[in-house]
């Protein structure tokens, strides 16, 4: 099999200095190096626009006009998902005000209690914030740039050892996946994520080249930065880097060897360095862990933010029910074509899986260092990979986690297709091209199907396009005489087929705002977010992990969609959105209880209150109430859970105490501990709140010493000994007591 990868040392960076031309000389006849570009010296603008001489000249253009339209994709009307998800943007109002609320990722500036995630995804938004001002704006444009990064980071690796089509296309479809038009417009974790890991990949491609000790020691850096983004989740793809680097990397084996093990120990330096300061800090000098049940950073590692996710045993977890072996849905390999998650980044997957398929079975007899199957084996490996883990894992897997499979996804696409094409004169590169493209039909009809409301017309489009995609494909040997009309007659049809309703997808979700930490996409079918879906059943197995780590499982749940901003800029404090989670789980709003319901949450709670699901909203008579006299106070407030305190915090810009954390389930504060706080005149309001889980809860316990010492009902108790011993009053609407006044017997 002829080797169609470049030279080791060929440049084909497309940001790569250009390459001197040789000319011959008229004296001696032999070659002497000649100036770039002939003549006058271009301005760095017409230089910038060109790009390399080497190159066609409509590669440079087609790359800025791909990222000028992803940018516009991703920024154009973002502010109308005022601060998205409002449990983060309040940590983002913290760092702006606090620097050890920004290095801890702390949830309120007097650095009460932390998010439940590592902060570095706060980073960014926390110094846009700095610099700007906090608006939605300042928070959420950071993620939209780390979207345009990562499509450019796409075509960058694609481009370095393959042509600029197969980069173009790479790019294009990582910008026209539905859920990535969702996650780089929103300020979760998964942004960044997204971005660190595509890195990481580049970085290996990179040192797959010439065997550079350097990239390898990057690759491990940015997968360690990505472990203080969202923890374990970073380490989906580090497997199949060091796996592919060891079998296709240009050296010797031994030097392979330490090569990769250099990349591990700058992953552990990368990760490691902020772990090591939280867990020797005295829990006096920081927040508590948000998200552990002993205040300890290696039980958010091991518990809630790790392996619990696998099978289901994570400190934290929401009880109830299970539906073919997870509550979240069931699992299996199809879970990512299921209602819930089909309709997120699904579009494209079946023809990649097919296309990579071939193209890896062409490969198979290539050198050992072939660079066409060992990028074939990093891109679709870590699709395979990270898809196969949020396929089998019973714990907490969102849709949204997806967003990691679309950097893969689209450069596996450009490549298989891109190669196979090269290979159309064969009957395997015809058939595979079109084997391809009738799966990516097939499966965008059945999607399209599940909300056939939606677009009506979409349908036979892509259906009758694609058909007669396949035919022209299968037709090539017949259209040799005219091989520009089947360029142009493939093309059109092909991909006209192929990203037609993932266009439309990802332009309709782009266009709807989105609040609560479980944005979905458009459209979304029938039973789709928070819905059983079809798959077949598995996973990883039951309590492994739990009885390896410890910590029980605790109450942590579902954050719904909310509503459009309200007033003030403020999401809107709507209840949770209609839908039951599978098995009769338990429900998430209301009067404040753990309680059994069909459905999830309710109207929310009392005043502004949010309940579980949603920010709470605040008001200018609440706000200026918080405000008054403040700096007499650790906290203006405290309430009940994250979402509960970040409206008001949001809306006065004053400390709000989050008790319980995220959904009012962590042991902080205990009900002496809030008594404590009351006495020493730390706290001004305590607001009402129908939310958070008020009794039940589950057992503590975990890992990295000590053990939970609280319950769900912690938070009840503190409401009960306020209800008791405080007087209410309402204002704005929402019912708040004065601690300042002193408890009554």
């Amino acid at each position: 099999m002829t080797d169609l990868t470049p030279a080791p040392d060929a440049s084909v960076g497309v940001l790569d200095p250009p390459m001197a031309v040789a000319a011959p000389s008229v004296e001696t006849g032999q070659a002497t190096p000649s100036a770039w570009p002939p003549g006058r010296r271009r301005g760095w603008p017409v230089r910038f626009v060109r790009g390399k001489e080497s190159d066609p000249a409509w590669v440079r253009p087609a790359l800025l006009a791909l990222l000028v339209a992803t940018a516009v994709l991703y920024i154009w009307g973002l502010g109308a998902s005022g601060w998205a998800n409002s449990f983060y943007s309040a940590a983002v109002q913290a760092g702006t005000k606090s620097w050890k609320a920004m290095f801890f990722g702390s949830s309120d500036s007097s650095n009460f209690i932390s998010v439940d995630k590592p902060p570095a995804f706060l980073w960014p938004m926390e110094i846009s914030a700095r610099i700007f001002g906090l608006n939605s704006w300042s928070v959420l444009v950071p993620q939209a740039l780390e979207g345009v990064a990562t499509v450019g980071l796409v075509y960058l690796s694609v481009r370095r050892w393959f042509s600029a089509q197969a980069a173009l296309l790479g790019g294009a479809v990582v910008a026209l996946t539905p859920v990535a038009a969702i996650m780089f417009r929103f300020n979760n974790p998964d942004a960044l994520l997204a971005l660190l890991l595509t890195a990481a990949t580049y970085a290996t491609m990179r040192g797959l080249e010439r065997a550079q000790t350097k990239w390898m020691v990057l690759a491990g850096a940015l997968i360690g930065f990505g472990f203080i983004t969202k923890m374990l989740q970073a380490f989906l793809i580090l497997p199949v880097l060091a796996v592919v680097y060891l079998f296709a990397a240009p050296t010797g084996w031994w030097r392979r060897v330490w090569q990769t093990f250099l990349m591990g120990v700058s992953l552990v330096v990368a990760a490691g360095w902020w772990v090591a300061i939280v867990a020797l800090t005295p829990a006096a000098d920081r927040p508590y862990v948000g998200g552990s049940q002993n205040n300890s950073i290696l039980n958010l590692i091991f518990g809630y933010n790790g392996f619990g996710r696998l099978d289901g045993s994570e400190s934290g977890s929401v009880g109830g029910g299970r539906v073919a072996g997870s509550m979240w849905g069931p699992t299996g390999i199809t879970r990512l074509f299921n209602t819930t998650f089909g309709n997120m980044m699904s579009w494209l997957l079946p023809g990649a899986l097919v296309m990579g398929a071939v193209l890896l079975i062409v490969t198979l007899r290539a050198r050992r260092t072939d660079r066409e199957r060992a990028a074939l084996l990093l891109w679709g490996g870590s699709l395979v990979s990270i898809g196969l883990v949020i396929s089998l894992s019973q714990g907490i897997i969102h849709p949204y986690y997806t967003v990691a499979l679309a950097p893969p996804l689209g450069a596996l696409v450009g490549i298989a297709t891109m190669g196979l094409w090269q290979r159309r004169a064969s009957w395997i590169g015809r058939v595979g091209l079109a084997a391809g493209l009738a799966a990516t039909v097939v499966w965008s009809d059945i999607l399209l199907g599940r909300t056939s409301d939606w677009f009506p017309a979409l349908r036979p489009f892509v259906v009758v396009v694609g058909a007669l995609g396949v035919v022209a494909i299968l037709a090539l040997p017949l259209l040799r005489n005219i091989p520009k009309v089947a360029i142009v007659l493939v093309a059109t049809l092909g991909f006209g087929a192929a990203l037609a309703a993932p266009l439309f997808s990802t332009i309709a979700t782009a266009a709807t705002p989105h609040t609560g930490a479980i944005p979905s996409a458009t459209p979304t079918p029938a039973g789709g977010v928070g819905g059983p879906g079809g798959g077949f059943a598995g996973g990883f197995p039951g309590g492994a992990f739990r009885r390896a780590f410890g910590g029980g499982a605790r109450a942590r749940g579902l954050q719904g969609g909310g509503g459009f901003p309200g007033a003030g800029g403020l999401p809107a404090g709507a209840g949770a959105g209609a839908g039951a989670l599978p098995g009769g789980a338990p429900s998430f709003g209301g009067g404040g209880g753990f309680r059994r319901a069909g459905g999830a949450g309710g109207a929310g709670g009392a005043g502004g209150g949010a309940g579980f699901l949603n920010s709470s909203q605040s008001n200018a008579a609440l706000n200026k109430a918080l405000q008054n006299g403040a700096d007499k106070y650790t906290w203006a407030a405290a309430t009940v859970n994250s979402n509960n305190a970040s409206g008001y915090q949001l809306g006065s810009r004053e400390p709000v105490m989050a008790i319980g954390g995220f959904n009012g389930t962590d042991p902080a504060p205990t009900l002496a501990q809030f008594e404590k706080y009351v006495s020493e005149g730390k706290i001004h309001y305590f607001i009402a709140s129908g939310g958070g889980f008020g009794g039940g809860g589950f057992g503590g316990g975990g890992f990295g010493g000590g053990t939970a010492t609280g319950s769900a009902d912690d938070a009840s108790q503190i409401t009960s000994w306020v209800e008791s011993h405080f007087t209410s009053k309402t204002v704005g609407g929402v019912t708040v007591y004065n601690l300042s006044t002193g408890a009554s017997s």
